[in-house]
């Protein structure tokens, strides 16, 4: 089995919404959960390619934009924070083989409320 392959699937087997941005904020990657979430859920649609910045408001935005720039300078590995629907919510970095930052995986604890 190809490990990329094998990747995609646990991707695609965690029980909780995944994505990943690029240093643009640009969304390159939903796991199944993730586009469920943002699409049936929250309403959007199309976001592969779009910025990430869009589904956040202005308070959002500027917390996801300070967590990248110590992600930038290595301070801190994962980020947890409270979104605006009372869930916790995860940042991280995601770095090539060399150490440089390429971008970041945001996840979120969905509430059991529902």
């Amino acid at each position: 089995m190809e490990e990329s392959k094998i990747t995609r699937w646990l991707i695609e087997a965690i029980p909780y919404p995944v994505l990943f941005a690029d240093l643009t904020h640009t969304i390159r990657y939903m796991n199944r959960r993730a586009k469920f979430e943002y699409e049936e859920v929250l309403g959007y649609r199309n976001l592969i390619g779009s910025s990430l910045l869009d589904c956040h408001n202005k308070e959002s935005c500027e917390k996801i934009r300070a967590v990248v720039k110590r992600f930038e300078s290595h301070g801190g590995e994962e980020v947890l924070t409270v979104t605006s629907r009372n869930q916790r919510a995860y940042m991280a970095p995601v770095r090539d083989e060399s150490g440089t930052l390429v971008g970041y995986f945001e996840r979120y604890e969905l509430n059991q409320q529902r």
